[in-house]
């Protein structure tokens, strides 16, 4: 039992919210800028023929049958669109009018029925239809005006506009809130020229009022400077009466004031002296006090700068030898420290130049010893390598001597040669007489001299053979030591041919 009453109050509830959501689904709200148009079903409206087959609903809610009904809405805000209408007056005169109109979708079920029919689907371009009406309306009417009828009473103008428009607006279901015209184009300069003769009669009557007023300042200036006149005449009278009495009782004062005037000299030379002592004694007090403190003043600044400086200079002095005693000190310290290092390092560096004498003495005196052994050695072995070759040479003497002289020649043979050719050595110029048989007699001469040299060689060998050595133990020639050799370097010597 308890089950079958959750399950039917489960139901219930349900029930219940199914039929809050289709009454939310069917409830529609106009606000208060629109109008709803229920369509779908047939309806009578108050105020509507039968058969139109729609409802109307402003500013309340209705219910609405999903499906069945369909539900549209209509804007009831102001509207406005610009004119620019171009226009002809009855003149003929083109002009351009600027305007604009300000309406609406009417309030009562008429209007809205109108304006639903034709304008629920297009509701953007009602400013443009509107517009289109106005137009073909405002050229009409401008066209049986003038253009000063358009300009003085521009009211009319609107006036018709809007009752020409009347209808047809009606029938649109709108209503015009407003028109105004705001500006009427004069592409022509109708309008300017129009307004000319009234800005010249301005202009003319500006001018004549101007020299009017001229005329009366001009008159009011000159009774004013002739009141200025008679106003400086007036005052000369005046002021030449009251010198004439001042002049009269100047000239009595002169006549009876004689001791007048004396004793008012007097008192002026009192008063006089009295200010001259009173100057003095102010120039006095302002040379004390211009003069004499500044100089005093002066002088007890300079002394004391003086005495300062001086101050400064001895205090500096005595400073400055402080400085130099301390200075001296230092020196003489380091001096003697100096002093005191130069001699350890003296005495170092004589201990170590006497070992290093002693070691090189040593190292010499063993280098010359064993000099003196390898020298002895070699005098010895040169001495024994000379007596074989002297042996050897008197061998060969004893048994060849002509092949030993020649050898002898032949191996000083340049030497001889050059000898010889020393006594052309002083000759620049060496004529041959003769052509190649002259050269041929000086070549023997030459040779001649070398037969005589090689004379001399057996001499030589011939006292060697009797002597057998040389008393230095080196072999010679007699016995005597030849002497060197000057080698002197041969000259070109040009040689004349005979013209024969």
């Amino acid at each position: 039992m308890p089950m079958v009453v959750g399950v039917v109050a489960g139901a219930a509830v349900l029930a219940v919210l199914v039929l809050i959501g289709l009454f939310k689904m069917m409830w529609r709200v106009a606000e208060p800028n629109e109008a709803l148009i229920i369509s779908g079903s047939k309806h009578r409206t108050e105020g509507l023929e039968e058969g139109m087959g729609f409802r109307i609903v402003t500013g309340r809610g209705t219910l609405v049958l999903p499906g069945v009904q369909a539900v549209r809405k209509l804007s009831l805000d102001l509207n406005e669109t610009e004119l620019h209408v171009d226009c002809v007056t009855h003149q003929g005169i083109p002009l351009k009018v600027r305007g604009v109109v300000i309406f609406k979708v009417g309030d009562d079920f008429v209007s809205i029925a109108n304006a639903g029919r034709r304008f629920l689907d297009q509701q953007k371009l009602m400013a443009e239809r509107v517009h289109n009406v106005f137009a073909g309306h405002l050229r009409s009417i401008v066209g049986g005006l003038t253009v000063e009828d358009m300009i003085r009473d521009r009211e009319k103008l609107t006036g018709q506009t809007r009752a020409a428009c009347g209808t047809e607006m009606e029938k649109l279901g709108l209503i015009v809130d407003s028109l105004q015209i705001h500006e009427i184009e004069d592409p022509t300069g109708y309008i300017r020229n129009l307004a000319m003769p009234h800005a010249a009669a301005v202009q003319r009557d500006a001018r004549i009022a101007q020299a009017e007023a001229n005329r009366l300042a001009t008159e009011a200036e000159q009774q004013s400077f002739a009141r200025m006149a008679q106003a400086t005449r007036d005052s000369e009278i005046l002021q030449a009466g009251y010198q004439a009495e001042r002049d009269k009782a100047g000239a009595k004062a002169r006549q009876a004031g004689p001791l007048a005037d004396a004793a008012a000299r007097q008192e002026v030379v009192v008063q006089e002296t009295r200010v001259a002592e009173l100057e003095a004694q102010r120039r006095e007090q302002q040379l004390q006090a211009d003069v004499r403190k500044p100089a005093d003043a002066k002088a007890y600044e300079k002394r004391t700068l003086a005495e300062a400086e001086r101050d400064a200079r001895i205090s500096g002095a005595e400073a400055k030898a402080k400085e130099t005693e301390l200075a001296a000190a230092a020196e003489a310290t380091r001096v003697k420290t100096a002093a005191s290092a130069e001699a350890e390092a003296t005495k170092a560096r004589g201990v170590a130049t006497a070992a290093s004498t002693r070691a090189t003495g040593e190292a010499e005196a063993a280098a010359a010893q064993a000099k003196g052994l390898a020298e002895a050695e070699a005098t010895k072995a040169q001495g024994l390598a000379e007596a074989e070759t002297i042996k050897a040479r008197a061998a060969a003497l004893a048994e060849n001597q002509e092949a030993v002289v020649a050898q002898q020649l032949a191996e000083n043979w340049p030497e001889i040669v050059k000898a010889g050719a020393s006594a052309f050595g002083s000759v620049d110029n060496m004529v041959v007489l003769n052509g190649a048989d002259g050269m041929a007699d000086m070549l023997a001469k030459a040779l001649t001299m070398g037969g005589t040299g090689l004379g001399l060689a057996r001499q030589l060998l011939s006292s060697m053979n009797q002597n057998g050595q040389t008393t230095n133990g080196t072999s010679s020639l007699n016995g005597v030591v030849p002497p060197p050799v000057q080698t002197v370097p041969v000259q070109k010597v040009p040689v004349e041919k005979d013209a024969g």
